[in-house]
């Protein structure tokens, strides 16, 4: 209980310092521009990870040896999204989740090897595409390396240095998340995730995955108003993804703004912009989990 406490407590102090450093009004009068038009494709761009997401498990489930019905897969992952916006961590529902699939199937291990596989095809995809970002966009590129863009300023340099900073952090920070991945390393990572026939379909479907979450993103800040196209609001995403990676805060929210406030300044943008569209991104994923309180209130299994 003191945990959650505590983690609710980071996200929101975190989100009271970005309004103490940036300026409010203009955050709020950028909110007031969304048009609700772009809702309903933001929306079901949000709703696609999950059924991608879903069938991903059943694919690495049966990897595993295990079987996973379509319907209860959907079910239960919907469950674990819905539990992973409300609860600090963004893992509570998948220890949910895994835990009911061992109880179902008998096969404790297998079963919760295959949600932390599941869950890892997707963030290394994450990760691999934010670094390849970094390293293939040019003013990134050179802001990291040199550090001496002339047209940068002190904050810009700062930031660019500190992105490598940040990337060593999210490593120690999300350490503990990883050491039960390290602890099955051979036969069930080669088969669910290395094997010839298994990582071409983690691969795809993880991008496809991350690429629909970056796309929700992109069309919230279309919807805000925001003068930037849809494939450069989709690359200024990737590093604010990877912020939400990091297990301290209630499904990113904090980091996640401070990510986007970052990466806007970065870019020369205005800041306050980038936290606008990081909110209203939060606030979409949040509605496309709805159906796991559904879930939730239906299906007596899911409260045991």
């Amino acid at each position: 209980m003191i945990r959650i406490v505590l983690r609710w407590a980071l996200s929101l102090g975190v989100l009271a310092a970005l309004l103490l450093w940036l300026e409010p009004r203009k955050i709020a009068a950028q909110l007031a521009e969304l048009d609700f038009v772009w809702l309903l494709p933001a929306l079901l761009a949000a709703t696609v990870p999950t059924l991608l997401s879903a069938w991903r498990w059943r694919f690495t489930a049966a990897r595993l040896g295990l079987r996973l019905p379509a319907r209860t897969a959907l079910g239960d992952y919907y469950l674990a999204g819905f539990v992973n916006q409300v609860l600090p961590g963004g893992v509570v529902g998948d220890a949910w989740r895994a835990q009911r699939h061992a109880s179902s199937s008998g096969r404790t291990g297998p079963a919760w090897r295959a949600v932390i596989l599941e869950r890892a095809s997707g963030q290394l995809v994450v990760v691999l595409l934010a670094v390849l970002a970094l390293l293939l966009h040019e003013p990134w590129r050179e802001a990291i390396f040199s550090g001496l863009v002339d047209q940068a300023g002190s904050g810009r340099r700062g930031l660019a240095w500190g992105l490598p900073l940040a990337l060593a952090v999210l490593a120690y920070a999300t350490r503990r998340r990883w050491q039960p991945l390290l602890a099955v390393l051979g036969t069930d990572i080669r088969r669910a995730l290395l094997a010839r026939r298994a990582w071409p379909v983690q691969l795809f479907s993880s991008t496809l995955i991350v690429l629909c979450y970056l796309l929700t993103f992109a069309l919230a800040g279309r919807g805000l108003g925001l003068e930037l196209s849809v494939p450069h609001l989709m690359l200024l995403a990737l590093p604010v993804l990877l912020a939400m990676l990091i297990p301290l805060s209630v499904a990113g929210w904090g980091f996640r703004e401070g990510a986007a406030a970052g990466v806007w300044l970065f870019s020369a943008l205005p800041p306050e912009q980038g936290v606008a569209a990081s909110i209203t991104y939060g606030l979409i994923v949040l509605l496309a989990s709805l159906p796991g309180a559904w879930v939730l209130v239906l299906r007596p299994s899911a409260r045991a």
